[in-house]
């Protein structure tokens, strides 16, 4: 039951937004071997005054809070912060210097909504939620 939070200084249509929210989500399911229909994402947009980031170079910054199940290994986060800093780059065309991925892991019972509560992740693509 993830939470990907975006924090960015790009001004984003709908359309863009949406496009934005559907590709992490088929990253996070594929790179974190996992379903789509509990990912979460959220696209806040700032004034460029607002973000800061110390190595930023000209251009729009873009930050990802990635609040997750804990128990997947580093290679599978590290392949999902550096395919979606490849797709924000990209499409967006946001600086490498001025994108950053932070992860936080919760135990999963600490993920819920109101027709379920998160298990463990096993490895083998189950969330291990419970109530569905």
């Amino acid at each position: 039951m993830p939470l990907l939070q975006f924090d960015t200084t790009l001004s984003l249509s709908a359309d863009e937004k949406e496009a934005l929210a559907d590709r992490v989500t088929a990253i996070y399911t594929e790179e974190m071997a996992t379903t789509a229909g509990h990912v979460a994402v959220t696209i806040r947009e700032h004034e460029p005054a607002a973000l800061h980031l110390g190595r930023a170079v000209e251009g729009p910054l873009c930050f990802l809070d990635a609040e997750i199940r804990q128990g997947r290994p580093f290679e599978r986060k590290r392949a999902f912060a550096l395919e979606t800093m490849a797709y924000v780059g990209e499409r967006f065309d946001v600086p490498d210097e001025n994108m950053k991925v932070v992860f936080t892991e919760h135990p999963g019972e600490s993920m819920m909504g109101v027709d379920r509560i998160g298990g463990e992740w096993d490895g083998d693509g189950d969330e291990g939620e419970d109530g569905e």
